[in-house]
């Protein structure tokens, strides 16, 4: 590898927050507020623990890391993956409101906070699909 190659790979969010176990770390805190969350827990399997396994692999693909997630569920696809579940912006806000207490417990940059709020608040905009 390049030294520009590895310095790419080095300079992704994935590794300046601290690789695969500051995603799992993020997304165990994020899931123990799902846990308690009266809206958005309905809408969760019984077993939380496959769907924390996809998150995190996601999520550490998308920042840069190794691509887990895609060699194991396929193309991301979110939007067509949500659409079984009624989405509005109550669920949304909800949603974004754990992610974000979850991210603030966690030791990053502000930077690299900041990118990941925008990030998470788009995409989860752009999974509404009900006007509940």
């Amino acid at each position: 590898m390049s030294n520009f190659n590895q310095d790419i790979q080095i300079n992704n969010l994935y590794h300046r927050v601290g690789g695969e176990d500051f995603f799992i770390n993020l997304v165990n805190k994020f899931y123990k507020y799902i846990e308690l969350d009266e809206v958005l827990r309905p809408m969760y399997s019984k077993d939380l623990n496959p769907g924390k396994a996809h998150l995190s692999a996601f999520l550490s693909q998308y920042w840069g890391g190794p691509n887990k997630y895609s060699l194991k569920k396929g193309h991301p696809r979110l939007r067509m993956r949500h659409n079984n579940f009624s989405i509005g912006k109550k669920e949304r806000d909800s949603w974004i409101k754990h992610m974000d207490s979850a991210l603030k417990s966690m030791n990053i940059s502000k930077n690299d906070f900041t990118e990941m709020m925008k990030y998470f608040e788009e995409t989860a905009t752009n999974m509404i699909n009900s006007n509940s």
